[in-house]
């Protein structure tokens, strides 16, 4: 069965095994997901991921990242804007801000998959995948 919202079944598999404390999170691999499992790296949500080959089937183990012996949580929240069904384009002028700055938003570019903040510095709108915070 074809999964309509790949993406936010990434986020929730991510939510989920932060939630639960898990050490590590196993999400079915594609470049969109690899993009953002970067920006998520780069920000300093999570540890970092390694690409599982299991025959035909690529899948990506994301290490989460906890604050001191797992009682701390790094990444406070996901969530996900630009759904299948109601897509959320933003300019360059309109591009959102989450928490004041204090969060990332991670947007589609024609520059490929970037921060709110480098889109602003690169002057490109796109569309809103994800919060995070």
């Amino acid at each position: 069965m074809s999964m309509s919202d790949p993406i936010a079944d990434m986020l929730t598999r991510i939510r989920n095994a932060n939630t639960a404390r898990h050490s590590t999170v196993d999400v079915p691999s594609s470049r969109m997901k690899t993009a953002i499992a970067d920006i998520l790296i780069k920000e300093g949500y999570v540890k970092g991921y390694e690409i599982l080959e299991d025959g035909v089937k690529k899948t990506i183990r994301i290490t989460m990242k906890y604050g001191r012996n797992k009682n701390e949580k790094v990444l406070a929240g996901l969530k996900r804007i630009s759904k299948p069904g109601l897509r959320v384009y933003a300019s360059v002028e309109d591009m959102p801000k989450v928490l004041g700055g204090l969060g990332t938003a991670i947007v589609s570019t024609n520059k490929g998959v970037i921060t709110d903040k480098e889109a602003r510095k690169l002057g490109v709108g796109g569309e809103v995948l994800a919060f995070i915070w």
